[in-house]
């Protein structure tokens, strides 16, 4: 089922963000042109236990969306980063100045599979600390916000987290700490 690539060209090409648009061809010889692909750094996010059991999560504006939420921390892997869990130990530290005692791989996840070439790595990070201040990238503003399961949980309930690869991430974590039902 997987289709050859005849051509491939970048459209655009910028550091967070490239467009590709490519000529393909289908197993039954189909041709499907033009296909435009978006390529993204790999991601990193996770749901961030501190020492006491509370949650480490994060308020910023997202301008695309034009509101500001509620998100697990986490960022793109940078190609200074050794491997994705360097890279999500230095996002919890810029972003929260939390650091952790372990961190548990739980899987990646596409943010859209038609058209993204990146996937989410997520994690759950446990035994977290406050050992530094938020160290942050030009243009961000981020807010610490500290949660409990059940706070967590209820906003969960009243559809108040929107961004979908932070609430699969989320409910793989608490799947993890056996905090959910079925």
């Amino acid at each position: 089922m997987k289709w050859k690539t005849l051509s491939s060209e970048y459209l655009f090409n910028d550091l967070w963000f490239k467009v590709r648009k490519e000529k393909c061809e289908t197993p039954g010889g189909k041709i499907i042109d033009p296909y435009y692909v978006y390529d993204f750094s790999p991601w990193v996010g996770a749901l961030a236990l501190t020492e006491d059991g509370k949650l480490v999560m994060v308020k910023q504006y997202r301008h695309a969306y034009g509101e500001v939420g509620i998100e697990i921390p986490g960022g793109c892997v940078d190609a200074t980063d050794q491997s994705n869990e360097d890279a999500i130990a230095r996002e919890l530290l810029e972003e929260t100045g939390y650091q952790f005692s372990s961190y548990e791989y739980l899987g990646n996840i596409s943010p859209n599979t038609s058209t993204n070439s990146n996937v989410l790595h997520m994690y759950l990070a446990r035994g977290g600390r406050s050992v530094a201040k938020q160290n942050l990238d030009n243009g961000e503003e981020i807010e610490i916000v500290i949660l409990s399961i059940v706070e967590l949980k209820q906003l969960l309930r009243e559809n108040k987290i929107k961004q979908a690869m932070h609430v699969s991430c989320i409910l793989y974590a608490l799947e993890k700490l056996g905090e959910l039902k079925y």
